[in-house]
């Protein structure tokens, strides 16, 4: 069986994890000496420290770590939202530090579904028109991204509720109508960060097992921050970093 490895040479060490994955599967994710470092005013702020990291395309995994240890940090580098400040991002055979702010909005619209805390829907459109916001940034005619925004909906257990708008859902029901939208351009990566962190312990589980089964069934995959152990339970590889660092 193969093995991927989390490994972080912040310390000079070159400490690594060894984790098992599907036989055969091959890197989506490759880090190498990532570093993001912020500045509050003259001060510096190390927030990654030389991160070393392979995700394996089509796994599951959740990423760990107490608040300001730089998960959403390194999530958001991953989905092209942000740039390292040293090392390099490959992300679905491109290098992120060498991409364009253009050519950046367009792998993520192509590549990457997004799931938050916050579902970020738009109150004054229908859950249909909620999925079908990222199609726009696409060439695809009116018909096709109705089709497209409907067959997602129904992927994740709401094909009745698609004329529905945000008010008229439940929170549980409002983070499926985010993963739909997270899923309706068919991205090879969904980012998610605290998915569950706002709903109740049963909606919680009802979004987990929708993820589950997006990786499961469609291959798709999923790399996900919490701080719950039960979501991260759900993964089939859970990584930890504290500091800035991978533990």
């Amino acid at each position: 069986m193969e093995t991927s490895t989390a490994k972080n040479q912040g310390d000079g060490k070159g400490s690594a994890q060894e984790r098992t994955r599907t036989a055969g599967s091959k890197p989506i994710v490759e880090l190498r000496g990532v570093t993001k470092i912020f500045y509050r005013g003259k001060e510096e702020l190390q927030v990654l420290q030389g991160i070393d990291l392979d995700v394996a395309e089509g796994s599951f995994e959740a990423l760990m770590g107490p608040s300001g240890s730089g998960k959403s940090t390194l999530l958001n580098l991953i989905a092209g939202l942000d740039r390292p400040s040293a090392g390099s991002a490959r992300v679905a055979g491109r290098d992120l530090s060498a991409m364009s702010d253009r050519e950046l909005a367009k792998f993520r619209a192509e590549t990457v579904g997004f799931i938050f805390q916050a579902y970020n829907l738009m109150p004054v459109l229908t859950a249909r028109e909620n999925v079908e916001l990222p199609l726009l940034l696409t060439n695809l005619s009116a018909k096709e991204r109705k089709k497209r925004a409907e067959t997602a909906l129904r992927v994740v257990g709401l094909a009745e509720r698609m004329d529905h708008y945000p008010r008229q859902l439940s929170g549980g029901q409002e983070q499926r109508v985010a993963v739909a939208r997270a899923i309706v351009n068919d991205p090879k990566i969904i980012v998610a960060d605290e998915p569950t962190g706002d709903l109740d312990r049963k909606a919680a589980d009802d979004v987990l097992r929708l993820l589950s089964e997006l990786n499961r069934e469609f291959k798709k995959t999923i790399l996900m921050v919490t701080h719950d152990p039960h979501a991260a339970e759900q993964a089939s590889v859970q990584l930890r970093l504290d500091k800035g660092v991978l533990q």
